[in-house]
């Protein structure tokens, strides 16, 4: 385990009801054996592989925190680097603070979406994903979020049920290799749904169905952000430039150093 004081630290909040500063506060209690209990099978769960924000049921995103169902992945860090760079594009696009209109391909929990609504108060989006368990989750997180009246969330695969135009499309798809999925993390591996994991043989299907469908439904002007894997930023832009899409600036990175975000532009 990466970090083993925190994953308990977490836990025995979640048996307690107590987030981290009401732990410290209540560092000289003394737990019953209800609690007890509770804290064991918590940590039984961890102790089997389970992730800490499937135990608890949420995740911490750009800040925010976002609840988690079986049909989600867990939101990871290095995905905010999608919504650094979406918000970077939104200030070149529009005027400060204008309106932006935004669709979210495979949105899962909402993270990437919500996220970006709740930074840029004038923006809209639409969030689609082929699992109606995970739409009944984001569109939740909308609610508690109190963007709700600003996201609207499809079934459909990628931007198929789509009319558009948009300012900005992201996606986060699966992109792993079919062939590396048994050899992830088992947090990963028996825990995240395979449908947000795979992506095909070479771990591009998901870019040769989603790009170009979002190259058809761009304003002029407008952009494709998405995330990818490693070494894949040359077949994600040739696939993108097939499409019409122009791949100016280099590939974002993440704070590993790792290439993680693609831009292509519609150009008149």
């Amino acid at each position: 385990m990466d970090s083993p004081e925190l994953d308990a630290r977490l836990l025995v909040g979640a048996a307690l009801g107590l987030d981290l500063s009401g732990l410290i506060a209540a560092a000289a209690r003394t737990i019953d054996a209800r609690e007890a209990t509770r804290i064991e099978q918590l940590a039984a769960r961890r102790l089997s592989g389970e992730p800490v924000a499937r135990i608890v049921g949420s995740r911490e995103f750009w800040g925010l925190p976002f609840e988690l169902s079986p049909a989600t992945l867990v939101p990871r860090p290095d995905t905010e680097t999608l919504v650094e760079a979406a918000l970077e594009f939104a200030r070149e696009f529009v005027p400060a603070g204008g309106l932006l209109s935004v669709a979210d391909l495979g949105t899962g929990s909402g993270a990437i979406l919500l996220a970006l609504l709740h930074e840029w108060p004038n923006a809209a989006g639409l969030g689609t994903d082929l699992s109606e368990a995970a739409l009944r989750t984001a569109r939740e997180n909308a609610r508690h979020l109190g963007v709700q009246d600003r996201a609207i969330f499809i079934a459909c695969h990628y931007a198929s049920a789509l009319a558009g135009p948009f300012d900005l499309i992201l996606s986060n798809p699966p992109y792993i290799r079919s062939s590396e999925i048994p050899h992830l993390s088992r947090e990963v591996r028996d825990h995240d749904p395979h449908l947000a994991l795979d992506g095909g043989p070479d771990g591009l299907d998901a870019y040769r169905a989603l790009i170009p469908q979002a190259a058809r439904l761009l304003r002029t002007g407008g952009g494709l952000m998405v995330e990818i894997g490693r070494d894949q930023g040359a077949d994600v832009q040739h696939l993108m430039n097939e499409s019409g899409l122009i791949v100016a600036d280099p590939p974002r990175r993440d704070l590993s150093g790792i290439a993680r975000v693609i831009l292509g532009r519609k150009t008149p």
